[in-house]
This record gives C-alpha cells, sequence and structure tokens, in this order.
C-alpha cells in the first residue's frame, strides 16, 4: 500500500482543484468567454515582500536564549488553496499568505524556519508534543482551542460560504437555512466544529438536518460542489473569496463570522511574547500593509498583534 503523505495530498488536491477550475471555465450556458482566464496556479502572486526586511533587536532579544543561540524553529505548515498557503507550479516551492507572514517574522527576529509540510487536523496536536514550534494554516483563535494552545494573531478572517450560482441561498444568517441541504467543508477545522454543534437547530424547528461532508484536500471539496454532490461549501472567508474568483458558475454568499488567525504554539510558549513583537513591527515598517495587498486580503488586517485573545462573538 502507497503511504500518502502531507505533501502528496496537498499536490493532489492541488490537481485536483486545477482540474476543477478547467472544469468550470468550460462550463457556462454562453461557452467559454473571450477573457477567460487560465487555471488558478498560473495567477498565484510571485512578488517578493519578504528579503527586504530588516531584524529589528528589540524584539529579537525577547525571543529564549537557546532560540537566539540554534537560530532556528520549526514550523508546520498546512497546505492548501491560496491565500493560505498552496504549492506554486513547479511542485515544490510554497506560497502564499500564512508562508509571507511567517517568513517576515522570522526576517524581524532574526532566526530560520524549517518549514515542514503536515496536515490541518494533525498541527495542533503535535505543537503540545513538542514536535514542532509553531505551525500555520488559517487557524482561527477560538475558546476551545485557547485552552491548549497559544495564538499570536496577525490577520481576521473567519468563516463564510459559497454556492453555485443557481442555488436559492443568496445570504446565510442563520444555519437552519443549511436543513435539509449538504454542506462542504475541510476536515478538522472549525467550520466542522461549527456545524456539528449547531445540527440540533434544524431538528427544533421541525426541518430535516442538513448532512456534513468532510475533506482533507480542498481540490475534491470544491469538485463535489461542481458537481452537485453538496450544495454550499463552508470554508475561510478570504480562501471562498479567491476561489470563486477563479471559478465560474460558482459566488461567494457572505461572511457570517469573523474570527482572529494566527500563529499557533504549545500552550504557555515563550515564544508568543517575539512574535507579537515582530507582527507588530511589520505593521509599523509597512511589510504587513505589503503582504495584504500582495494577496489581495486587505479587509483582513488587524489592529495589533495580541496573544490568545478572547474569541469574537
Amino acid at each position: 500500500m502507497t503511504r500518502t503523505t502531507p505533501r502528496t495530498a496537498a499536490l493532489r488536491a492541488a490537481a485536483l482543484l486545477a482540474g476543477a477550475l478547467l472544469a468550470l471555465t468550460a462550463c457556462g450556458s454562453g461557452g467559454p468567454a473571450a477573457d477567460d482566464k487560465a487555471p488558478a496556479a498560473a495567477r498565484i502572486p510571485t512578488t517578493d515582500v519578504v528579503s527586504g526586511i530588516k531584524k529589528d533587536p528589540a524584539a529579537a532579544k525577547l525571543l529564549p536564549a537557546e532560540v537566539r543561540q540554534r537560530g532556528t524553529l520549526t514550523l508546520a505548515s498546512s497546505v492548501g488553496t491560496p491565500p493560505g498557503t498552496t504549492y506554486l507550479a513547479d511542485g515544490k516551492t510554497l506560497a502564499g499568505q500564512d508562508v509571507d507572514f511567517a517568513d517576515a517574522a522570522a526576517k524581524v527576529l532574526g532566526i530560520r524556519l524549517r518549514r515542514e509540510v503536515a496536515g490541518f487536523e494533525a498541527i495542533l496536536p503535535a505543537l503540545g508534543s513538542g514536535k514542532y514550534d509553531l505551525g500555520t494554516g488559517n487557524f482561527g483563535v477560538t475558546d476551545e482551542r485557547r485552552r491548549t494552545i497559544d495564538f499570536v494573531t496577525y490577520i481576521n478572517d473567519g468563516q463564510g460560504f459559497a454556492a453555485r450560482k443557481d442555488s436559492p441561498l443568496k445570504k446565510v444568517t442563520s444555519l437552519k437555512q443549511l436543513c435539509g441541504l449538504t454542506v462542504a467543508t475541510g476536515a478538522g477545522t472549525t467550520f466542522e466544529a461549527t456545524l456539528e454543534e449547531n445540527r440540533h437547530l434544524c431538528k427544533e424547528a421541525g426541518k430535516k438536518p442538513y448532512d456534513v461532508t468532510t475533506y482533507a484536500e480542498s481540490g475534491a471539496l470544491w469538485i463535489s460542489l461542481q458537481q452537485g454532490r453538496t450544495d454550499v461549501v463552508m470554508s475561510t472567508i478570504n480562501g471562498l473569496r479567491y476561489a470563486v474568483k477563479q471559478q465560474q458558475g460558482l459566488r461567494f454568499l457572505n461572511e457570517f463570522k469573523r474570527l482572529d488567525v494566527g500563529f499557533a504554539f504549545k500552550k504557555g510558549t515563550p515564544l508568543a511574547p517575539a512574535f507579537r513583537a515582530a507582527v507588530n513591527r511589520l505593521k509599523k515598517d509597512g511589510s504587513y500593509g505589503r503582504i495584504l495587498k500582495k494577496w489581495g486580503t486587505g479587509a483582513s488586517a488587524i489592529g495589533t498583534s495580541q496573544i490568545s485573545p478572547p474569541e469574537i462573538r
């Protein structure tokens, strides 16, 4: 039996997504328009917004002495689709907003990151065991996660919905609007947790419960929506907006709930103050805004970085 590694799974997801994009570009009542664009992989921005960032001695001094001496930290990256983290066309190079923010913070702190690709649902438990020093994967800061994980915030994203253009859904303001539908979402995410925790709403309203179908690979998730096997996707606001811009026949419905997003660490980590200082330094020198501009996520800017703030309600 062939073992599926995080990298091969991510590459498979990228291939599935590219296939979904190509299929959707070829669909539509009027056929492909003259200005139809290439698959998403060809449109991932590659502008360098990190290499010119300088070390900030004051922020670096906040690192534990052994980290300053060693000069490296191990980072676990969950790979999905832009603007989060994805592979470029070479199948080797990682790119995305999370990549840029982690690399930028490392530059400020004067350290190097040893980046390893890991499954989204595996990263947080691995932080607790000490396998990784920190993790990225558009991890929303929730009160449940704060019990076992420390976060240093760098953007504000959250939960949203997308559907096919022929869907009767226009805006989801209550999960009761999903009753009787099949909802696609990522495995091990806050979206899955939110959906599972609120299944009772349909029963209490005398309606047929919604079904939740989870996917470890984002490409398969979008294909399920395209092919009508699922009715609606619940995912990150930024990820949904990016995806529907690349695909014909789909539309972003609305923001459902905002969440701060942060670097994830083992509970009680001594690294948090240094990374908070690094993010705030990036805001001060303009690098923060350049990263958001590159990925088209200006609406996700935060005022200041915080360590494990309460969940946004």
